[in-house]
């Protein structure tokens, strides 16, 4: 599949990921006794970069959990703590999010407080 398919596939379940998660009130993540899932960006500009990959739904968190993350469970984090204590949390330790990534762990990569303000301008539009 070309990068150009792959990128707008990953655009695509990023806009679900905010349309979702501002539904149902929540995002998913993978957890296990050592902690939260992490991984490392692939993208030009940000390579290396820490990353935390997040999922509107259990599901597609669940598709993930294999391989080196088979220990992982798929753990709800209540979207305004997500908002309020996240999204800084993680931009002040330079970490980027991953949304929605899918099964073969390809995924739209964002800053947190840019995620934060789409997420945000979401609820106040569904309001």
């Amino acid at each position: 599949m070309a990068y150009l398919e792959l990128s707008a596939d990953s655009k695509a379940r990023h806009l679900r990921f905010i349309q979702r998660v501002v539904a149902a009130g929540v995002v998913w993540g993978l957890k296990c006794d050592d902690g939260w899932v992490t991984s490392s960006s692939t993208a030009d500009d940000t390579e290396h970069r820490g990353l935390m990959p997040f999922w509107s739904d259990r599901a597609y968190a669940k598709q993930c959990a294999k391989d080196d993350w088979a220990e992982y469970v798929p753990t709800e984090i209540p979207l305004d703590l997500f908002l309020e204590k996240w999204m800084p949390g993680m931009n002040a330790d330079g970490l980027l999010v991953g949304t929605n990534w899918n099964a073969h762990l390809c995924g739209h990569e964002i800053e947190p407080l840019t995620l934060r303000d789409e997420i945000v301008a979401e609820k106040a539009g569904s309001v």
